[in-house]
């Protein structure tokens, strides 16, 4: 069995088996992120938006919660994101803003990196 990777999205990917005597099978499939990016696009989120309540920003990054929350606890420990919990109604909703370190450690550290080291949109076959 053959298998290609076609980029489907910025950060989606589908695994097609181009060997297949039927219609092509298609495996929904994510390349692994390194940790980094995955800061740096935590960052970059909430620098573009301002501020994001926790489902809207774990969606846009592509995050799993229960997966990549110590990220956010991290991060926020770090003192590069803020996190408040804003009470609407009967219920309370968490939102993340960047801190000024958080934009300046994605300016300084971050971009230069991804400058030196790309990520890659490789297709493998």
């Amino acid at each position: 069995m053959l298998h290609c990777y076609v980029s489907y999205s910025e950060r989606d990917y589908i695994l097609v088996d181009i060997q297949s005597k039927n219609k092509p099978k298609m495996i929904s499939q994510r390349p692994y992120r390194e940790r980094i990016y995955i800061v740096k696009d935590i960052i970059l989120k909430l620098v573009e938006y301002g501020q994001l309540n926790q489902t809207a920003l774990i969606s846009t990054c592509g995050l799993n919660f229960k997966k990549h929350s110590p990220i956010l606890d991290k991060l926020q420990s770090k003192g590069l994101i803020s996190k408040t919990r804003i009470p609407v109604g009967k219920r309370t909703v968490t939102a993340y803003k960047p801190t000024e370190k958080g934009i300046d450690f994605s300016r300084q550290i971050l971009e230069p990196y991804e400058i030196m080291f790309p990520r890659t949109n490789t297709i493998l076959v």
